[in-house]
């Protein structure tokens, strides 16, 4: 007989983890497949659409199949497809750009940390599914000449080596140029963050909850103030900034798309991820003064989501992942028993 093997505690999570992202997912875009107007952008929405249900089937499969929990995610009650637009084409191929970008980052992760076959498998065919759509809405916004590429920097004529102390420096005085890893990670979050600010204008337009509405309000604030940072460090090496939009949000203010719950799980998922981001920027980063600003703003934005995390606790929003039984609690339990 075929010995069964267990998952491990990094591939359950990351399956319950993919299993909540793929409910989201499914929720958003049943939404934008039904409001998408452009017949450019529509095919990649419903790719996206069809995608996340294929992949939400096949991880529930494998909970079912291990005997573990299927998550309650999101559903029909957290969605309302026939509300008004709240965002227009340009920002849902935004959105998709940027899903198929934290979709093959993250896949890396669990491809990496996968040793069952079938789910390493998984893991690899979704990897492949997200780099499609993330190609075929770049090919999209390229034609539409949306697409913002990051920023050229001439040619070096020869190799050159570090000699002087002040390449790390960046407090007072001379100031090296920008390298382009560093160049690259501001660029990438300047655009995250105004996607994320634009993102955050809907919700606030339509969020029930007072506690909930100013939340978003706050954290449109300090995505724009972000945005604001990162662009001084690159225009002080005379390169240009990708600009955010509020054309992106329409004026829809009275019946919400989105359950309050959805908002705050959108909300507090696109927090974890910046903060990732950031920290990679940090490792790639060795001028001084920009350095400061990225741990500066990860604290900034650690608070911000720790607020959040209670908001959707205190609601009974917070699903719990996967855990280790507590073997205290259960011998508490057992005495009581006796």
């Amino acid at each position: 007989m075929e010995r069964k093997i267990n998952l491990t505690a990094a591939e359950l999570s990351q399956i319950w983890g993919s299993y909540m992202n793929a409910s989201l997912n499914s929720a958003v875009y049943s939404y934008f497949k039904e409001k998408v107007e452009d017949e450019e952008i529509r095919p990649v929405i419903e790719d996206v659409y069809n995608m996340e249900r294929d992949h939400l089937e096949k991880l529930k499969s494998f909970l079912i199949k291990e005997s573990h929990p299927v998550p309650q995610g999101f559903t029909d009650g957290d969605v309302n497809t026939q509300a008004p637009k709240l965002y227009t084409d340009g920002y849902m191929l935004q959105h998709t750009l940027n899903l198929g970008m934290l979709g093959m980052t993250a896949l890396t992760m669990s491809i990496s940390s996968s040793a069952r076959e079938d789910v390493y498998s998984f893991f690899s065919k979704a990897f492949q599914d997200y780099h499609a759509i993330h190609h075929k809405a770049t090919q999209i916004a390229l034609s539409k000449g949306t697409f913002v590429r990051p920023p050229s920097i001439p040619a070096l004529k020869e190799v050159d080596f570090v000699k002087k102390q002040n390449f790390l420096k960046g407090w007072l005085g001379e100031r090296r140029p920008l390298l382009a890893q560093e160049i690259t990670s501001l660029f990438g979050n300047i655009e995250r963050n105004a996607l994320g600010a634009a993102t955050l204008t809907g919700f606030s337009q339509v969020a029930k909850s007072k506690e909930v509405k100013s939340y978003l309000l706050r954290g449109i604030d300090i995505a724009k103030k972000h945005v604001n940072i990162f662009s001084e460090s690159l225009q002080g090496s005379g390169l240009s900034v990708p600009m955010g939009s509020d054309s992106l949000v329409t004026n829809s203010a009275e019946v919400s798309p989105f359950s309050d719950k959805l908002i705050m799980f959108h909300t507090t998922g696109m927090i974890s991820q910046g903060f990732g981001f950031y920290g990679f920027s940090i490792s790639t980063n060795t001028r001084k003064d920009i350095g400061a600003n990225y741990y500066r703003l990860m604290n900034e934005i650690l608070l911000y989501s720790e607020d959040g995390t209670n908001i959707l606790i205190k609601n009974g929003w917070l699903e719990e992942p996967p855990r280790m039984i507590d073997r205290e609690e259960l011998a508490k339990t057992e005495k009581g028993k006796g």
